[in-house]
């Protein structure tokens, strides 16, 4: 069969205005509306018009993570999902030891198209998806703004510093997707129903034999600094006489 793996992160809504707590300790989560990652909503959006183009047979979507993603993942089975897959843990985990995760998952899923987003909004690591393709030993196309598939072969466009680039990958193969890739999609009631019939299946992740001990410790949270209040200047000549008494020219 040929199947689409799909990774879904459960993260704050972009929406929301983050709050770091008054301990520094993280951030306010008591209330805050939880989403999936939005490039990993383009990747899921992707990989259900892939299928509906009749390169893929079944999409199938992952998340690591507590209980709570199981909300993510009903989600991810309304917008079109076949199957989705939770790794139970409830640790944080770090880019490697999710590649790791998923490098299990697709031994047992054989997919021929993995997605994930090109990062999560919440760390911004964007390492995921590049060691994956590593630990799989096979092709990554990443920051993909335009996919092709052509039989075993795809065909991605990427956003890259100087434009775009076109670039033609074996599949299987890793793609992490970026902002112009595509809008997904409105989830509708009925959609959200039919997805609580659907297979929601989990696993431990220490059943997949991935040590998940955290290595990486964040030690303090702090929130950007305020911008001060801009001044108003009549010339260039006023300009640069203010920056130099803020010290920016010599």
């Amino acid at each position: 069969m040929r199947r689409v793996m799909v990774g879904v992160k459960r993260v704050v809504d972009y929406n929301v205005r983050i709050r770091v707590k008054p301990d520094g300790t993280g951030v306010v989560l008591d209330g805050v509306k939880m989403s999936i990652n939005p490039f990993d909503e383009i990747g899921l959006e992707e990989a259900l018009r892939i299928k509906e183009r009749g390169h893929a047979d079944e999409v199938v979507a992952v998340a690591i993570g507590s209980d709570d993603v199981q909300q993510q993942l009903r989600t991810a089975l309304a917008m079109g999902a076949d199957r989705a897959v939770q790794v139970r843990t409830a640790a944080a985990v770090e880019p490697l030891q999710a590649a790791r995760i998923f490098l299990q998952l697709i031994a047992k899923e054989q997919p021929s198209i993995v997605i994930l987003g090109k990062q999560a909004i919440d760390d911004d690591n964007s390492q995921t998806g590049q060691m994956l393709a590593a630990l799989w030993e096979r092709p990554q196309a990443t920051f993909a703004s335009k996919i092709e598939i052509n039989g075993a072969v795809a065909v991605v466009t990427r956003e890259v510093d100087a434009g775009l680039e076109k670039i033609e990958v074996d599949l299987p193969a890793v793609f992490t997707t970026d902002l112009r890739l595509n809008e997904p999609r409105y989830v509708k009631l009925p959609e959200i129903m039919k997805a609580k019939k659907k297979p929601l299946d989990v696993i431990e992740a220490g059943a997949l034999g991935v040590d998940v001990t955290e290595t990486l410790k964040v030690v303090k949270y702090e929130p950007p600094a305020q911008r001060t209040r801009g001044v108003m200047v009549k010339d260039a000549a006023e300009l640069v006489a203010q920056l130099r008494a803020r010290g920016v020219l010599q």
